[in-house]
């Protein structure tokens, strides 16, 4: 068996399963958006690479819990957002108390877009998630966004 896309399906075929366990984290190009592939702890998990904030690189991002939850924190800013919904959290502080006192986790909503992944034959596969409820992490896989980038790098001389 091999790694194909068909044009009946939805699922885009990232490679094979224990290439991704060793690799830990892949990014792909599907559909025209820049994917993060990642394993963690026995799971498999795919989200808009970068940031909802400002555009971080997550794929360089530490692995780590809140309140619970497995998060993949920006490299840039230490966002925090959770692997399996999107969502961003963040720790409140309590300043009714002396000292301030660090509150529960809490979730600003979601914020970066997570896309269904699956196995099969041994490779893993990833659904781009079908929602068209434009969310924040959206912004980083425009036009817009890849022009604004394109004026930043240098120019190749002819």
């Amino acid at each position: 068996m091999s790694c194909q896309n068909t044009p009946s399906s939805q699922r885009h075929c990232i490679g094979r399963r224990e290439d991704i366990i060793r690799a830990k984290r892949v990014v792909k190009l599907v559909d025209g958006r820049d994917i993060l592939v990642l394993y963690h702890e026995g799971e498999f998990y795919a989200l808009d690479v970068r940031c909802y904030h400002a555009g971080g690189p997550l794929q360089t991002g530490d692995i780590e819990e809140f309140g619970g939850r497995l998060c993949i924190v920006c490299p840039w800013h230490k966002f925090k957002i959770t692997l399996s919904e999107g969502e961003g959290l963040y720790q409140p502080v309590d300043p009714t108390v002396n000292p301030p006192h660090l509150m529960p986790w809490r979730s600003k909503g979601v914020k970066q877009r997570v896309h269904p992944v699956s196995e099969s034959d041994g490779y893993i596969y990833v659904t781009l998630n079908p929602s068209t409820k434009q969310i924040e992490s959206d912004y980083y896989q425009t036009e817009r966004f890849r022009a604004t980038v394109a004026k930043t790098q240098p120019q190749k001389e002819k």
